[in-house]
């Protein structure tokens, strides 16, 4: 399944024999908090801020494609 963080599995899709999970548990732990996710942005922004130039330009150019997926 896609998501703004990537490709996940469904609950059909993890081989879940021999565990007690039930699948409103399953779907909670599969489950992406989008809006927790762009509470973080700032911190995360700020956390690269520290390293300076020696922040490999990806990180920011992915940080900026996570945030636009998510808004």
């Amino acid at each position: 399944m896609d998501t703004p963080l990537g490709k996940i599995p469904t609950t059909d899709g993890l081989d879940t024999e021999g565990l007690e999970v039930d699948e409103a548990d399953m779907k909670e732990l599969l489950r992406v908090d989008s809006e927790g996710w762009k509470a973080e942005i700032p911190s995360i922004k700020e956390h690269y801020a520290t390293f300076g130039d020696k922040l490999p330009a990806g990180l920011n150019e992915e940080l900026g494609e996570l945030e636009k997926r998510l808004s």
